[in-house]
């Protein structure tokens, strides 16, 4: 992604070699609540969705829209099939509840910090958050 002049960031140092241009951001593994006291460092949540509504915060984000969050089998396992490899970790529903429980357990917070967030998973298991279609969601 050379050619991308956006932000990079990446968790993992291994994922940093050989880029400069690529920003380091650390989760809190042991915590699945928003990360709000130093900006980089987000909670876990068990997912990259809730680590990217960490950090989107952590920028001021004032409004967000959750893509592509469905937190359940219905779908399929990922968007691209299930992981193959060794070792591989596939989602089941444990691993959604704690998913889902992430997110309502942030809500309130988010809705006091005067975050909007608008799910525009129209089949989402995330319940704690207005749904919305994309369309409708992003202004004309």
């Amino acid at each position: 992604m050379p050619e991308f002049d956006g932000l990079k960031l990446c968790f993992r140092d291994n994922g940093l070699a050989g880029f400069h241009d690529i920003r380091r951001i650390e989760i809190n593994r042991r915590e699945d609540k928003l990360q709000l006291g130093r900006i980089g460092l987000v909670g876990n949540g068990g997912n990259s969705g809730f680590q990217a509504l960490n950090l989107a915060v952590q920028f001021g984000a004032k409004r967000i829209l959750l893509i592509g969050l469905d937190m359940s089998l219905s779908g399929g396992v990922h968007w691209y099939g299930p992981n193959k490899w060794p070792n591989a970790n596939n989602p089941n529903d444990s691993n959604f509840k704690r998913w889902i429980d992430a997110f309502e357990g942030s809500a309130a917070l988010l809705k006091s910090m005067g975050v909007e967030i608008i799910n525009c998973s129209m089949n989402s298991a995330i319940q704690c958050f207005p749904k919305r279609s994309l369309e409708d969601a992003i202004p004309a």
